[in-house]
């Protein structure tokens, strides 16, 4: 079996991503691939990988697991998404670590699922919007804490997929950044569902709808109906050239709840993220779908 492993990030239409991917859920299944709700698995997930990570799970462990995820189905590829498979929202920090619990969750995850494929999938975002994401219902105390104790010019993506790696070489991770989200939602649904790249999918413009107005996507729609042959690439350019045009900069521009960040600061955290990308892009076993 290969299991498809979405872990979030935190703050990066996890769960709308989600959802997206129940809508294709009939569409994915032709495919061979299976989207269990995530109540089946959830709460099962956690209770098994708290009791893996004090000791080996039984040998009939994975099968009863897979019993209870897929019921009824078959399916020779299988998706699992949680925000929370590498810790809390609470817990996705530790000073300049991020995700801290990640290299246990996943050993603990190749554990109860030995005899299977697993591939990581997760979406990363700039320290200068996750950071405050994170500390959203966070309490004074704490975020004062966190603020104190982490500096985002030096928080790195990479290092935390440079532990994984280590901790789990055989697990492919595929990636990709939030900010390019509209312009990728679509490839990101096919890969996840192993669908051909020509294949179309359910909700694969809802993001751009979100912040394009509604001339815009008329016309956008339109030329893609017109243009039926284009490349991923190619649309990726299409969907920039007609944001530049017909873009609600309301929904584009985010505010940073952080009155000690500078704009001048806030661009050397984007920076510093701008590099840590291209960093990954090169990081072997490691894809990144880019805009």
């Amino acid at each position: 079996m290969q299991v498809i492993l979405h872990a979030g990030a935190h703050g990066t239409e996890e769960d709308r991503l989600m959802k997206t991917i129940l809508r294709n859920k009939e569409e994915f299944l032709a495919r061979g691939t299976s989207v269990p709700g995530p109540a089946k698995y959830r709460s099962l997930l956690k209770d098994c990988m708290a009791a893996a990570s004090t000791g080996a799970p039984s040998e009939d462990a994975r099968d009863l697991l897979w019993d209870a995820i897929l019921e009824e189905e078959t399916a020779d590829r299988v998706v699992l998404s949680n925000p929370h498979f590498f810790g809390s929202q609470r817990d996705a920090l530790d000073g300049q670590r991020l995700y801290p619990e990640a290299e246990e969750r996943i050993r603990c995850l190749k554990a109860l699922f030995p005899h299977d494929d697993l591939h990581l999938f997760m979406a990363i975002r700039s320290p200068a919007c996750f950071l405050p994401k994170l500390l959203e219902n966070a309490g004074i105390g704490r975020r004062a804490t966190v603020l104190e104790q982490t500096n985002p010019v030096e928080l790195r993506w990479s290092a935390l997929m440079a532990r994984l790696r280590a901790s789990a070489p055989d697990v492919p991770i595929t990636l990709w950044c939030y900010e390019d989200s509209p312009l990728v939602w679509a490839q990101v649904l096919r890969e996840i569902g192993n669908l051909d790249p020509e294949s179309k999918v359910r909700g694969g413009l809802d993001l751009l709808t979100e912040i394009m107005s509604r001339e815009g996507m008329r016309r956008l729609r339109q030329y893609l109906h017109e243009h039926p042959q284009m490349t991923e690439v190619y649309k990726r350019r299409v969907f920039a050239a007609f944001l530049d045009k017909y873009a609600l900069d309301e929904e584009i521009e985010e505010e940073l709840d952080v009155p000690e960040w500078t704009a001048e600061y806030v661009d050397q955290i984007d920076a510093a993220y701008d590099a840590d990308v291209s960093q990954l892009a090169q990081m072997p076993g490691v894809t990144l779908i880019g805009a």
